[in-house]
C-alpha cells in the first residue's frame, strides 16, 4: 500500500505539465491538425514508433502545380462515433514502413502542422489504415523529439485540449 506522502506527490506530478524546457505529456493526448482542418483527435504516444501515423482511407495522388500531392480521407472517430475528412496535403515522399505485426508496406508521408496543448510544429505523417486500431492517429518518436516533449507513463490527457481557430469547419461525421 503506498504511503500518503508518495500518494501526495504523485498527486502533485499531474499538475506538472514541463520539465526543464520539456513539455510532459501522457500516454494518450488531445491533438489537432490545423493544416487539414481537422481537431478534437485522441493521439496514442509511441515511443517505439519512429514515424506518426494516421487512419486514411480513399488515397489517391494527383499533382497541383507541378508538385505531387495526396488527396485521402481522415478518420478520426471511434468505431461507435465514426468521424471523417476529406484532406489534401503535399507528398512528402513513399516509405517502407515495418507495422506492428512485422509486415512491410509502403506509404504515403505528408508533412503538416500538430497542435499540441500549446505548441505546434511541423511533423511528418504516414498514411495507413488503423481501422482495426484503437485510435486512429499515432504519435511516433520523431514527433516527441522534433516537439521537444517527454511522456510520463503513469498519465494521460496531461495538457489541454489545443485550440483550434473558428474559421475553419467541424470534421463531419459519417452519412
Amino acid at each position: 500500500m503506498p504511503s500518503l506522502q508518495f500518494t501526495t506527490l504523485i498527486r502533485r506530478a499531474r499538475f506538472v505539465k514541463t520539465f526543464d524546457h520539456l513539455t510532459v505529456i501522457g500516454l494518450r493526448e488531445w491533438v489537432a491538425l490545423p493544416d487539414l482542418g481537422l481537431a478534437g483527435l485522441r493521439a496514442k504516444i509511441d515511443t517505439g514508433a519512429s514515424t506518426s501515423s494516421l487512419h486514411a482511407t480513399d488515397v489517391e495522388t494527383f499533382e497541383r502545380d507541378g508538385q505531387p500531392w495526396v488527396r485521402f480521407t481522415a478518420h478520426l472517430g471511434s468505431v461507435v462515433q465514426l468521424r471523417h475528412r476529406r484532406c489534401e496535403a503535399p507528398l512528402v515522399t513513399m516509405k517502407r514502413i515495418k507495422s506492428s505485426n512485422g509486415q512491410a508496406q509502403a506509404r504515403y508521408v505528408i508533412r503538416t502542422s500538430l497542435a499540441l496543448g500549446d505548441r505546434v510544429w511541423e511533423v511528418e505523417f504516414t498514411l495507413a489504415c488503423r481501422k482495426s486500431m484503437r485510435y486512429r492517429l499515432l504519435l511516433g518518436s520523431k514527433a516527441l523529439i522534433h516537439g521537444q516533449l517527454v511522456v510520463n507513463p503513469g498519465l494521460k490527457y496531461v495538457q489541454d485540449k489545443p485550440a483550434f481557430p473558428a474559421t475553419l469547419s467541424p470534421v463531419t461525421g459519417a452519412a
